[in-house]
């Protein structure tokens, strides 16, 4: 019988939670989309790539919003059950709250695994295929900036206009001027031009033409012709530089505990490679921390004219709260080192104090809800202070 109801649990939070993922999920991705319409609207890129990227950056936030998923969906089903007399049912038998526990902490444990395991392989991947993604928007110059007549800017200082463009894409009577440095002017003129696609970068090939450069507005510019001239595009966007260097959250595992001691982006911030690590490793316990959040706030069973909301409400205070503070604690932990074990306390410390919030609910008078269990044990404790600071009371017999 046990082992029915314990099925009949899972079923039923498995899938609250599949719905309310696929739901945040979708949520997640449309946002996601709108940030990234412009690839499709200015910069000529087709609905593909903008479903890729935008899929590929929803992994990244998966092991964000899977606990309180979970969360949600421990909820509802809790609620539900004692909506439905079940818990009461369950509890006039003689069972106990860890027959619903055991079902739902092992929904806990699927998905703290599959948040492992996102953390570790899932995101790195995805992340590192939208970097490309993004390279190669960037380098597509045919596409973004060089339209047949028209003057486009793809980074200040840099101007270019073309003619038009073959059938073959070959680029026809093209002009750049640049201006970056501000104090020089160089000015390029070509019959021809191909864009060529390498591992290395994009280069801009240039057939039958002539380079004008000015060091000074004083004095007469230099004319250089050439029949054949190799332009670096990835020198047009600093951005495109950088991004060859992996940030903590592209990297495997292997990278973060090992990393290049020649990464730039290392020597600025070794610190987020540190607290990128730990949150990898800290993020799974959530799921399980939220669970026994759940199961304290709301696992008991109780009249079905007992307003549960406050219960509910607080439930989902406590469990944002402890997502937020862990969020704080990564950010100290880039900047000291000496926070990484608060990172693990944190959830840890969470589930404790749920576990005793559980053990002292299964001792309280009949009719009373745990909310207010645990407010009347406030209370008690604040007045046992208050008397003994009071001058002139007398202390209980046996005190000291």
């Amino acid at each position: 019988m046990t082992t029915i109801f314990s099925r009949y649990v899972f079923r039923q939070a498995a899938g609250a939670l599949l719905l309310i993922l696929s739901s945040l999920s979708g949520i997640v991705w449309i946002a996601l989309a709108l940030r990234q319409f412009e690839v499709v609207t200015s910069q000529g890129q087709n609905a593909w790539t903008l479903m890729a990227m935008t899929t590929l950056g929803v992994p990244n936030l998966l092991a964000l919003i899977a606990p309180f998923a979970l969360l949600i969906g421990v909820m509802h089903t809790l609620n539900r059950l004692n909506g439905d007399s079940e818990l009461i049912v369950m509890t006039a038998s003689g069972g106990t709250i860890w027959i619903v526990a055991r079902p739902l902490l092992l929904l806990a444990a699927i998905v703290a695994t599959a948040v492992a395991f996102v953390n570790h392989i899932g995101m790195p991947w995805s992340l590192r295929m939208l970097r490309d993604y993004v390279v190669e928007v960037r380098t597509d110059l045919l596409s973004q900036v060089l339209q047949p007549g028209k003057f486009s800017s793809p980074e200040r200082g840099v101007t270019f206009h073309i003619r038009e463009r073959a059938p073959n894409g070959d680029i026809l009577g093209l002009i750049m001027h640049d201006t970056r440095t501000g104090k020089s002017a160089m000015s390029y003129l070509a019959e021809r031009g191909q864009i060529v696609k390498q591992e290395s970068g994009a280069y801009l090939i240039m057939s039958g033409g002539h380079v004008l450069s000015q060091d000074d507005v004083k004095q007469p510019a230099r004319i250089v012709a050439f029949d054949r001239y190799a332009l670096d595009l990835d020198a047009f966007d600093q951005k495109i530089s950088d991004d060859k260097d992996l940030r903590p959250r592209e990297r495997y595992y292997s990278e973060l505990v090992n990393p290049d001691p020649e990464s730039r982006f290392y020597k600025r911030n070794p610190g987020q490679f540190r607290a990128e690590l730990h949150e990898r490793f800290a993020s799974p316990l959530y799921p399980l921390a939220f669970v026994f959040i759940a199961l304290a706030a709301a696992g008991g069973a109780q009249s079905t004219r007992t307003n549960r909301t406050r219960s509910v409400v607080l439930g989902f205070a406590a469990g944002a709260g402890l997502r937020l503070a862990g969020l704080g604690l990564n950010n100290l932990v880039s900047v000291n080192p000496v926070m990484i074990p608060l990172l693990y306390l944190l959830p840890l410390g969470t589930i404790a104090i749920s576990l005793v919030l559980i053990q002292r609910a299964g001792q309280q008078r009949p009719g009373q809800s745990r909310t207010s269990r645990l407010l009347d044990l406030i209370g008690e404790a604040a007045s046992g202070i208050a008397a003994r600071l009071r001058p002139g009371t007398p202390k209980p017999a046996g005190s000291t």
